[in-house]
């Protein structure tokens, strides 16, 4: 269970049912003497300041709406079951997971959808109109002709690149590709809508690419945000070094060495101008999924090796990226981070045999 203030109210949001219950705010000290098994009597002594009818009452009705459980009843062993079952995980990740569980399909309601007006909408592109900018090449690469077979076996992990730098055509190619528009659709009320390569809710492309690039030919080591409108560089900051890159991502093995990172950032009013139900907060991070799949295998058809994590200092990155995290905490936020460079021959990775298999559980079901 997980407690929460919401616009004024007081909410127990239980797991087993998934239904948050408004409650008085003094039902959190209630609660807290429930903390092991008590029996109602135990807890009025504990809250000696409180008449025992009162906290055995409260009791009752706390059992009735699943945020207490008898001891021994198959709802207080359903907890135990669930409590082993999401360990350190808890409570951040399984309250987003019970939360947004078994919702109704919910788009935008037909008044939010009148005022949609051309000047009411999410913009369609991010853009730094006031920053220098780098316009970049449209050359069709044949490289990305190759068997999609031949690709998809051919994609790896990389954590080892050397320090030849990616050419500014392969960077152009490997962004047009994964973030730029193949076409534009007719979203009706919601206007005119992108669509990328890789499938969008709703094609709401809420995600954008922001470039750290330490080892890129053609443009001085940099932040920048690419615009998928214009095929170019927008400069946020100058300087970037390989021992940035390892701070903002956790020191991981080879994230240092990459030639450039993109990190996927979310612009949230574009999601919530259709989807208007926490659940599509699940489909966001699908989305840039979808993106980091598209990458690795672009990259890997032009020879370069991918890198994709979901570990670097989120605040860190936004900052450096000038996304301030106060500001814009409920409209930006980083998803992902994408990596590539020239990959040095990696260590062979030894394929499983029999012996590998006796240390390993396997089961039906």
């Amino acid at each position: 269970m997980t407690c929460y203030w919401h616009r004024g109210d007081f909410v127990a949001h239980a797991y087993r049912d998934h239904v948050p219950v408004a409650l008085h705010p003094s039902t959190a000290e209630i609660l807290s003497a429930f903390d092991t098994w008590t029996t109602p009597a135990q807890a009025a002594e504990a809250l000696d300041h409180l008449h025992p009818e009162t906290v055995e009452k409260a009791a009752g009705t706390l059992l009735e709406c699943g945020l207490l459980a008898e001891e021994g009843s198959p709802e207080a062993e359903e907890d135990e079951r669930l409590a082993d079952a999401w360990g350190p995980w808890s409570p951040e990740a399984s309250f987003f997971h019970y939360a947004t569980r078994d919702v109704p399909f919910e788009t935008a309601t037909p008044e939010l959808r009148q005022h949609l007006t051309r000047d009411g909408r999410p913009a369609l592109f991010t853009e730094y109109p006031e920053a220098d900018r780098i316009l970049l090449p449209r050359i069709p690469d044949p490289r990305l002709s190759a068997p999609l077979e031949q690709t998809l076996y051919r994609r790896r992990t990389h954590r080892s690149f050397s320090a030849q730098p990616v050419s500014l055509h392969d960077l152009a190619v490997l962004l047009g590709t994964v973030f730029g528009p193949a076409e534009f659709i007719d979203g009706y009320e919601y206007g005119a809508l992108i669509r990328r390569t890789s499938p969008s809710g709703g094609a709401r492309q809420e995600l954008d690419a922001y470039l750290a690039a330490p080892n890129v030919t053609g443009i001085p080591a940099g932040l920048f945000h690419y615009n998928a409108r214009e095929h170019s560089l927008e400069l946020l900051r100058e300087g970037f070094t390989h021992t940035e890159a390892g701070a903002l991502c956790a020191h991981q093995e080879g994230i240092d060495q990459a030639a450039f990172i993109v990190f996927v950032v979310a612009t949230w009013e574009r999601m919530r101008a259709k989807y208007r139900h926490p659940r599509a907060y699940r489909a966001s991070h699908l989305n840039a999924g979808h993106l980091g799949q598209t990458f690795a295998l672009a990259a890997t058809a032009l020879g370069l090796g991918p890198f994709q994590t979901a570990v670097f200092d989120d605040t860190a990155v936004e900052d450096r990226l000038g996304l301030d995290s106060t500001t814009y905490s409920t409209t930006y936020s980083t998803l992902d981070a994408l990596a590539a460079g020239h990959p040095t021959p990696d260590t062979p990775t030894d394929t499983a045999d029999l012996n590998a298999f006796r240390h390993t559980t396997l089961r039906h079901g």
